[in-house]
C-alpha cells in the first residue's frame, strides 16, 4: 500500500514528533488546526495545514467530519491519529477506512475490545494472561458487588469499565463505603465517558504500573520492545516514565512480554500498541489494559532500542512486515522522560494558564525533548496542559538521573507555572533514586510543604548571595558631587 501524504488529525508536539518521522521517510503531511493553534509550529511546520473550528474540541479536533473531509480535500493517502482525541475511537478508525483512507493504527475491533475493560479482560482471560481477582463482567447489583467485594477482600477496587484516566475510579476500604463509592464511580463514568458500567477488582496496595510496548504487522508478526516504569502519577495520570525498569530482571521481563503479545494476538491487533499490567510487592503480574495507540512516554522505549516507533506504524499501515525481530531487540542505556505540564505542583497540580513571556528547553548530549510551543505563545484553555515531554537518555540509571536534574535546571520557563520543580523533588527523592517506589508515591511522599522545603536552601543562598553584593556594592559605589562637570553632563544627556 502507497503512503505518499498523512494528515495529521492532532495537535502540538504529537503532530509535530509525527511530521518529522514522516519529512524523514519522504512522505507529505497535512496539519489540522483549531482556531487556537492558528501560530502554533505544527501549523507552520506541516506540508498543508487546514482549518478545521474553533477552539473547542468538539468543534475541531474531535469532529470526525471536518477531519475525514479535510484529508479528503487535501489528497491524503493515511491519517495518523497521534494519542488523545480520536485516537482510540473505534467509529472514528472505521470511517476513516470506509473513506477510503488509510488509518494509521489497529482495526476499530481492536479498538472496540480493548477500549472496554470487561471485553479486554475477557480477550486476554482466553490467552491465560494473568488477571486481577474481580468481576469479569460489569456489575449494577449492589448485593452483588458486596458479595464479590466479601469473596476477594477488601480493599477492593471501582472501575468505569469504558474508560480510564481514573475517572470512575474508586477505593473502598469498608463494606460500609461500597454503596455510596459505587454510586459515585457510576455517576462519573457516565458522565466522562457515557457509560456507567464498572467492575470490580482486588486493590493492590502497593502497585507499580509497568506497561510493555508492542509491534504487531499485517502478517502475524509480533514483538515486544521492553518495559516502561510508569508509577509516577498524580490523580491516576503519568508524570514521569523510565525504561527499562529496575525492577525487572531479564526472566520476568521475558513473561510479561510474552503475556503482552498474547494479548495482542487476543484481540488481533495490528500497529503500536501497549499492554498495561500492576507488579505487586511479591512481583506477580495482572493485566490491567491495553492502549491501542502511540503513548505520550514512547520516546524512552526509542531511546533504549533505538526504534522509532512512528516509522514503524507506518511502516505496518503500508503492509510491509515487521524489519525486526525479537532475538535483535536490545536494551541500551537507561531512558526517563518528565512530562513538563503547564501547571502548578504547589497547589495540588493546578493549571496554570498565561504567556510563555521566557521559554528556552534544555539542550545537549543525550536531552531530547518534544514540544509544541514557542516563547511568547498562550497557553491555550481548551486542551491537555502538556507543554512537551524531556527525556534524556544515558549509560545506566544513576546518569540518567543526574543528566536531568542538569537538563531540569537548565530549562528556563516564565510566565506560568511548570511540573519541572515536582520533577525536581522525584529525581531528588531517595526512595525515586533507589528504585523503591509504587504508584502511591505522590499521596505518600509529596506535598507542596516539602516541595518548598526543598528550595529553601536554594532561596537562602541566593538571598545570602545578594545580601553579601549589596554591601559589597554598598561600600563601593560613590555618587559624585552635584557640581561636578560628568553629573552636570550626565544631567544634560538626560534631558
Amino acid at each position: 500500500m502507497v503512503i505518499k501524504k498523512i494528515l495529521i488529525a492532532n495537535r502540538g508536539e504529537i503532530a509535530l514528533r509525527i511530521m518529522h518521522t514522516a519529512r524523514r521517510m519522504n512522505i507529505s503531511t497535512v496539519a489540522v488546526y483549531s482556531e487556537a493553534d492558528q501560530l502554533s509550529p505544527h501549523v507552520r511546520f506541516a506540508d498543508e495545514a487546514i482549518f478545521i473550528g474553533a477552539s473547542i474540541s468538539s468543534e475541531s479536533y474531535l469532529n470526525m467530519d471536518k477531519i475525514i473531509a479535510a484529508a479528503v480535500k487535501s489528497g491524503a493517502d493515511a491519517i495518523h491519529p497521534g494519542y488523545g482525541f480520536l485516537s482510540e475511537n473505534p467509529l472514528f478508525a472505521a470511517r476513516v477506512n470506509e473513506s477510503g483512507i488509510t488509518f494509521i493504527g489497529p482495526s476499530a475491533e481492536s479498538i472496540r475490545t480493548m477500549g472496554n475493560k470487561i471485553s479486554a479482560k475477557e480477550a486476554a482471560a482466553n490467552f491465560d494472561v494473568p488477571l486481577v481477582p474481580g468481576t469479569q463482567a460489569a456489575i449494577k447489583d449492589l448485593d452483588h458487588a458486596k458479595k464479590v467485594a466479601a469473596e476477594i477482600g477488601y480493599p477492593v477496587l471501582i472501575k468505569a469499565a469504558a474508560g480510564g484516566g481514573g475517572k470512575g475510579m474508586r477505593v473502598v476500604n469498608k463494606e460500609s463505603n461500597l454503596e455510596e463509592q459505587m454510586s459515585r464511580a457510576t455517576s462519573e463514568a457516565t458522565s466522562a465517558f457515557g457509560d456507567g458500567a464498572v467492575f470490580i477488582e482486588k486493590y493492590v496496595s502497593k502497585p507499580r504500573h509497568i506497561e510493555i510496548q508492542i509491534l504487531a504487522d499485517q502478517h502475524g508478526n509480533a514483538v515486544h520492545l521492553f518495559e516502561r516504569e510508569c508509577s509516577i502519577q498524580r490523580r491516576h495520570q503519568k508524570v514521569i516514565e523510565e525504561a527499562p525498569s529496575v525492577l525487572i530482571d531479564s526472566s520476568l521481563r521475558e513473561k510479561m512480554g510474552k503475556a503482552a503479545i498474547d494479548v495482542a494476538k487476543a484481540c488481533n491487533y495490528v500497529g503500536a500498541g501497549t499492554v498495561e499490567f500492576l507488579l505487586d510487592a511479591e512481583r506477580e503480574f495482572y493485566f490491567l489494559e491495553m492502549n491501542t495507540r502511540l503513548q505520550v512516554e514512547h520516546p524512552v522505549t526509542e531511546c533504549i532500542t533505538g526504534i522509532d516507533l512512528v516509522e514503524q506504524q507506518i511502516r505496518i499501515a503500508r503492509g510491509e512486515p515487521l524489519n525486526i525481530s525479537q532475538a535483535e531487540l536490545q536494551i541500551y542505556g537507561h531512558a526517563i522522560e518528565l512530562r513538563v505540564y503547564a501547571e502548578d505542583p504547589g497547589n495540588e497540580f493546578a493549571p496554570s494558564i498565561g504567556i510563555l513571556n521566557k521559554y528556552q528547553p534544555p539542550t545537549g548530549i543525550g536531552i531530547r525533548y518534544d514540544d509544541g510551543f514557542e516563547e511568547g505563545m498562550q497557553i491555550p484553555i481548551y486542551y491537555d496542559p502538556m507543554l512537551g515531554k524531556l527525556v534524556v537518555h544515558a549509560a545506566d540509571r544513576e546518569s540518567a538521573i543526574r543528566r536531568m536534574l542538569r537538563a531540569i535546571d537548565g530549562f528556563l520557563v516564565d510566565g506560568i507555572s511548570t511540573t519541572l520543580s515536582f520533577g525536581r523533588f522525584v529525581l531528588n527523592h531517595p526512595a525515586f533514586q533507589k528504585g523503591d517506589y509504587d504508584t502511591n508515591f505522590v499521596s505518600d511522599e509529596f506535598s507542596s510543604e516539602k516541595l518548598d522545603a526543598e528550595f529553601e536552601p536554594d532561596r537562602r543562598e541566593v538571598a545570602q548571595l545578594a545580601l553579601e553584593l549589596y554591601l559589597k556594592d554598598k561600600r563601593q559605589i560613590k555618587l559624585p558631587l552635584a557640581d561636578s562637570s560628568i553629573w552636570k553632563h550626565s544631567r544634560r544627556q538626560w534631558r
